[in-house]
This record gives C-alpha cells, structure tokens and sequence, in this order.
C-alpha cells in the first residue's frame, strides 16, 4: 500500500511538473528572488522620500520665565512663550518633491533591470538543462546501439567472423558512455540547484524541461534597438536627477522666511487702577534667514556639473559595451545555426554509413572497427547539434534581453 501511495505520489509531481513552462518559472522568479525583493523595498523606499520631501521645518516652541522680572509701565513681566515655523522660499518644497520623485524612478529601473537580468540567468539555465537532458537520451540510445552491436559482434565470434578483441571493445566503449552519462547526471544536479536558487524554492525542486526545441534562424537586430535599454536609461534619470538637484540648489540659495509670536504674561501693579494696568504683551513676528555666505551652494553647482559629465561618460562606456555583447550575441547565434545545418547533413551521412556496414554484416564482411568509428561519429555529430540548439537559444535570451525582443 506504500508502494503504491508512493507511486501517486509521484505520477501527482510528475503531472504538476510538466504543467510549468518557462514562461511561468520566470514569472516565479520574479515573484519569490530577494533580489528582485530587496529593489522593491528600496524603491517603496524613495516613494516613501517623496512623501517626506513634501514636510515643513519643524515648529520651534520656547518658553521662559524672568529671574528678575522687569517693571514696565503697565506691570512686571512675568514669563515668555514664542512660537516660530520657519517656510523655505516659495516653490522650493514643489522641487524637493520633483527631485526625490526623480531618484525614485531611477530606484525603479533597477527593480526593471534585475527581473530582465533575472529572466537572462532562469533562461540560460532552463536551456543548459534540456541540453543535458537531451544528452543523456543521446547517450542512452548509443549505449543501446552497442549493446545490439556486442550482439552482432558474439555471434560472428562464433562463426570466426569477429574476435573477442572487438567485443572487449565495444563493452569498453558503453562503459566510457556510461562514465559521461554519470557525469552528466552531476552537472544537471548543479544546475539545477543554481536554478531552484533563482526561484528561491528547494534546491531539490523537480525541474519540468521541453524535450524538443526549434533552432531559430538568424534575423537582423539592429544595434539602435539599445537606446531603449533600461540600463542606458537609467543613465538618463540620473541626469535628470542632478538636474532637479541644481535647481533645488539654486532655490536653497534664496531667504527662508519665518513667522511667529512672542506671549508676555504681565501682572497688575499695585496701588491705583489705570488703563491696560496688567495687559499681556502679544507681538507677532516676521524673521528672515539669508545665505550671506554663500560659497556652498557654489561649490555644489560644480559638483553636479561634473556628476553630469560623469554619468554621459558611463552612460556612453556602458553602451559600448552593451553593443559588444549584442554584436557577439548575433554573431554566435548565427555560428550555432551554422553549426546546426551542418551537423544535420553529418548526421544523415553518418546514418548512411551506419546501414552499409549493417548490409556488410549479411553477408558476413563486418569490421567492428569501423562500427565503433561510425558510432563515435555519429554520437559527436548527435551532441554537437544538441550544443548548437542550446548556444542559439541562450544566445537568443541574450539579444533579448539587450533588444526586449
């Protein structure tokens, strides 16, 4: 009864499994990675600065009492309380809130930038999976191949068609076949523990892959396509992030004017009552704050003047760069479909040979030499077009994810 819970157990994972395409394990990346999490916190963050960017100054309460309280003609003055709330130049806070509004679109084009980075790596390695996949399959069926060959070979041993030597052989050859077949089962352990990582899941988590990919031909991609990168944009806001920074710094420069109020509490004094005999004092103010000395708002001019400069240098090095990549990203898909025509033709041809040297076994001429030959050649010609269809289709998420195709 455990065997069998177990068995449904599995066929349930298995169905589960191959309902997910890449498409959705891109989507969960996106959901679950701390990274993709962490930018977003960030960037909720700068909204957040929006908001405090909106504040006044704080309001300023003092109050005091007189030690010695002075006479006047009305009454001692007893205490002192003051209100003031300094207010920065008129339309400042408008550019505190555009400048902070600025810095938080930049934090968003990082949480745009990693997601496309984050569909490059889930891409890259979904592909290196169905290679190994489709490896393993490959060298299982050659493994077979020998197998009906070890047959062949044991009967013409028999008939003194063959010696033992060709049969020792061909069993070494499925033993080196299995060694990679081992090796193989490895690296797709590691990769897909890299891949669950992505997904932040279990490492152990079962992986669906397709069994069969259709190599894509080669297009023309033009390099212009990168202006509308999010990396070179981001270059851009931040331009324009100094750019409101300059502004707020030429406004900071301007008066912040205050207002407040001073309260006198007076008492009576003594003797004969007269007019506004214990009057309280209440004295509205107006005061000024001005940037005599004013070399700082100076120096920040020039300090964003440069940041400028410095942020078109990277933005034009960052775009020299994106242009290598997309030009060798081309480049390689284009060798790989190369590859893959080519590959074709020697798969066909290898297969030709193959069904010669099954017609030589009827009439008892086989040369078990030239089977293992054909059959290491076909296996290469096998795994080399398996390459050729993961090259072109991880150097297809590449121009993706340089051109948004």
């Amino acid at each position: 009864m455990k065997n069998t819970m177990t068995i449904i157990a599995g066929l349930l994972m298995v169905t589960a499994v191959k309902a997910q395409t890449l498409e959705s394990y891109i989507l969960e990346a996106e959901n679950n990675n701390p990274e993709v999490q962490a930018f977003e916190l960030r960037y909720n963050i700068a909204k957040e600065k929006v908001e405090e960017a909106d504040a006044f100054p704080r309001t300023e309460l003092s109050a005091g009492v007189f030690v010695s309280e002075p006479e006047t003609r009305t009454g001692a003055q007893k205490a002192r309380f003051s209100v003031k709330q300094m207010l920065p130049w008129f339309g400042t806070i408008t550019l505190r809130d555009n400048y902070a509004s600025s810095l938080a679109e930049v934090d968003y084009l990082d949480i745009v930038i990693t997601k496309r980075k984050l569909r490059l790596s889930v891409s890259q390695s979904y592909y290196e999976l169905y290679a190994i996949n489709e490896k393993q399959v490959v060298l299982e069926e050659n493994i077979q191949l020998l197998k009906t060959y070890e047959k062949l070979a044991l009967t013409s041993v028999e008939v003194g068609g063959a010696s033992a030597v060709d049969v020792l052989r061909l069993q070494i050859r499925q033993n080196e076949l299995m060694e990679d077949k081992l090796i193989l089962e490895q690296e797709f352990q590691a990769i897909q523990t890299k891949f669950n990582n992505l997904l932040n899941r279990d490492e152990y988590s079962s992986i669906a892959v397709v069994d069969d990919l259709a190599i894509y031909e080669p297009i023309e991609v033009g390099l212009n396509q990168l202006e509308l990168h999010p990396e070179l944009e981001k270059y851009d806001r931040l331009y324009e992030s100094v750019a409101h920074s300059e502004v707020l710094n030429q406004k900071d420069g301007n008066p912040n004017i205050g207002f407040g109020l001073d309260y006198i509490p007076v008492a009576k004094r003594p003797g004969p009552d007269f007019s506004d005999n214990g009057k309280d004092i209440l004295m509205p103010m107006v005061s000024l704050s001005i940037p005599i000395f004013n070399n700082n708002y100076k120096s920040r001019t020039v300090q964003n003047e440069l940041r400028q400069e410095e942020i078109n240098s990277q933005k034009a090095n960052r775009r020299n760069l994106l242009e290598s990549i997309l030009s060798d990203a081309l480049n390689k898909r284009e060798a790989s479909y190369i590859k893959h025509q080519t590959q074709l033709r020697n798969l066909e041809q290898a297969k030709d040979a193959e069904e010669i040297l099954i017609k030589n076994y009827e009439t008892g001429t086989i040369d078990f030499n030239d089977v293992l030959d054909i059959q290491e050649l076909q296996l290469r010609f096998q795994l080399k077009l398996i390459e050729a269809v993961k090259d072109n289709y991880v150097q297809t998420a590449i121009i993706n994810y340089l051109t948004n195709q």
